[in-house]
Formats: C-alpha cells, structure tokens, sequence
C-alpha cells in the first residue's frame, strides 16, 4: 500500500507561481510513474504531467507545455509540479498519483485557485 501526501496548493493570482509537492510513504525506486491530474468544476479529470522515474521522460498536457515542469527527488520519495504563468483556466483540484507494478494510487487533492 502506497500512500500520498500531497502540499502546496492555495490562491495565487494570474502570472503567479505554486509548487506542488506529493510526497510517497515508500521508496520512490519501487515506483514506476509519478504524475499529477486535475479536476476543474465540472469538468473531467485530466492528466497534467508525468514523469516516469526510471528514464526521466515526461509528458505535459498541451495547455500548460512551457509552463509546467515535473521533477523528482529521490532522496525525500517526493514528485513536484512546478506552475508557472499561472492562468485561471489552470484553477482545479490537483491530484498526484503514482504507478506500481502492482496498483496505481492516488493522493487526497490540493487545490489551486488562479484570480484574474
């Protein structure tokens, strides 16, 4: 069983900057693929950005590709989503998850409020 716990999440206005962090209860290496979804009101979940830890590669949603960027620290099994340029579109509820060879799973949600 993996648990999340993920931080960062509050009000910040457009052109703002957030981190989010999501912190693993266990070894990052027994993880496969870190990543981070958000659900506005009304609206479906979606994935923002990945990471797949062993190689590095990740995956950005177009709407927020050179504003986002995804990163991992090894030593504190920790993934963070940092967002730049913020826009109000960008407002939700955040969720990170990770991927195991045997389940996936998810972290309670932060919310990021993006003002005009």
């Amino acid at each position: 069983q993996v648990q999340l716990q993920a931080s960062g999440g509050g009000l910040v206005q457009a052109g703002g900057s957030l981190r989010l962090s999501c912190a693993a209860s266990v070894s990052i290496f027994s993880i496969n693929v870190m990543g981070w979804y958000r659900q506005a009101p009304g609206k479906q979940r979606e994935l923002v950005a990945n990471i797949v830890r062993s190689s590095g590669r990740s995956y950005f949603v177009d709407s927020v590709k050179g504003r986002f960027t995804i990163s991992v620290d090894n030593a504190k099994n920790t993934v963070y989503l940092q967002m730049n340029s913020l826009k109000p579109e960008d407002t939700a509820v955040y969720y990170c998850s990770v991927t195991t060879p045997r389940n996936d799973y998810w972290g309670q949600g932060t919310l990021v409020t993006v003002s005009s």
